[in-house]
């Protein structure tokens, strides 16, 4: 039984991972256009700052990568975040912290009086009566209002997807708030019952000691797989019950295909298989996100806090900073600080895009307007993505319903990345695990 995974991410990864540990014996090669595996988690060394080009962690909440780590064996590697990191910052029209308990709610300047008895009549508000997809800006606005889904959940959301309320879909990017209101009745009234059904504490963002690629570059090494890196799969073909896969200069045959690659590429991958999937594949859209690490060996600022998101209102052309060495410990060198700043997302996709030039002034710029920072950064890193995170639009789970459906057609035949149903590293994990489940059943059967 030979078993292809296209794709060398933490999808990838992890799917041959769990493959091989439910059959030791299964002949698995991965193929990876890159030169290295680890997609977006990787981690750059500049001048001893280490800065994330994408994913900087997961949440402790969620056991998925967290046991992964475990069954790896690199539990060790583990990074717990500082205490500074609960401190949250939004930047509206000035700096604020964001507010942790009832009473800080009540005191924030963030909102007007009238906006917080908005919220508050949010257990007033009636369910929505159907299961028919809306964005989030609809969810915000119908549950607790204009104010807080505009000062609130705007930079959440681009803190998370680098999207916009009005472009994604609450029922695909939030499916657990969806859930409190239909089971519910609403969001308090869920979250107060939760509560008292859930006892133990909240999570905890974790990473690893070295960053992301530390952890990336261990996995793989535990993998007893085969592993080929700069090898593009162009295309694939069906050829009776079996794929075959054409690369340049190489074809090989395999009983079971799992594409754990961006919609696009597996779009066209899968072309020749089956022209509808590209169409559907293609539909899927991500949004271009640039990141700008900034190092410092000396600066003033104390950087106490996680880091600060910005709203759309605030016209400010950075989605938000991260605090990088306050957050984990390791990311800078002794006495030196560095940061991390977003740029484009949804909010104005064509910022992401410029000059590695123009993207250091802008965030340069951002930090002094938002952070009061005037010193020139002594180190800069520009990672680019122009097709950064998937974006769930409106409609995004009935296209996936039908996708889906249409891949049951093709046994032996998976799809699994973050382009369907979750982009954290844990829901990259989960969906790993069940990909691997279900290859693991079929070859059984």
């Amino acid at each position: 039984m030979k078993i292809a995974i296209v794709g060398g991410g933490i999808s990838g990864l992890a799917t041959a991972f769990y493959i091989k540990k439910g059959n030791p014996q299964a002949q698995i090669t991965l193929f990876e256009k890159e030169e290295r595996v680890g997609g977006k988690m990787m981690t750059k060394n500049v001048d001893g700052f280490l800065f994330e080009e994408g994913s900087n962690g997961f949440l402790s909440n969620k056991p998925d990568t967290l046991n992964l780590a475990k069954e790896s064996g690199a539990e060790e590697l583990l990074l717990s975040s500082s205490d500074d990191a609960r401190i949250r910052f939004i930047y509206k029209d000035a700096l604020h912290v964001l507010p942790e308990s009832p009473s800080a709610f009540l005191k924030t300047p963030l909102l007007s009086i009238f906006g917080k008895l908005r919220v508050a009549a949010e257990v007033f508000i009636p369910a929505k009566k159907d299961d028919s997809d809306e964005t989030l800006q609809s969810f915000g606005y119908r549950r607790v209002g204009k104010e807080m889904t505009n000062t609130f959940l705007d930079p959440m959301v681009a803190g998370i997807f680098a999207s916009t309320p009005d472009k994604i879909s609450v029922n695909s990017a939030f499916p657990a708030v969806v859930k409190l209101e239909k089971e519910y009745g609403g969001l308090f009234k869920g979250m107060l019952k939760k509560k008292k059904k859930e006892a133990g504490p909240g999570g905890k963002l974790m990473s690893f000691r070295g960053g992301v690629g530390t952890f990336i570059d261990l996995l793989a090494n535990s993998l007893e797989i085969g592993i080929k890196t700069n090898m593009p799969i162009n295309y694939i073909e069906k050829i009776d019950d079996k794929y075959l896969l054409h690369a340049e200069n190489f074809e090989e045959e395999f009983n079971k295909v799992i594409l754990s690659t961006p919609a696009y590429e597996s779009a066209k991958i899968l072309n020749r298989v089956d022209s509808e999937f590209s169409v559907l594949l293609h539909d899927i859209e991500y949004s271009p996100i640039s990141v700008v690490g900034l190092g410092y060996n000396k600066l003033d600022n104390d950087l106490k806090g996680f880091g600060l998101l910005t709203t759309s209102s605030s016209k400010k052309d950075i989605l938000g900073v991260l605090w990088d060495s306050s957050i984990f410990t390791d990311r800078a060198p002794v006495y030196k600080k560095s940061l991390r700043v977003m740029i484009g997302g949804q909010r104005d996709p064509s910022l992401a895009l410029k000059s590695d030039e123009e993207l250091k002034e802008i965030a340069i710029k951002g930090v002094k307007e938002t952070m009061g920072i005037s010193k020139l950064p002594d180190t800069i890193y520009v990672k680019k993505w122009e097709r950064g995170i998937p974006n769930y639009r409106l409609g995004h789970l009935e296209r996936m319903d039908k996708l889906f459906k249409k891949l049951k057609n093709y046994n032996g035949l998976y799809l699994n990345s973050n382009a369907y149903f979750g982009v954290s590293l844990n829901d990259c994990v989960k969906n790993s695990k069940e990909v691997a489940k279900e290859v693991l059943e079929d070859i059984r059967a």
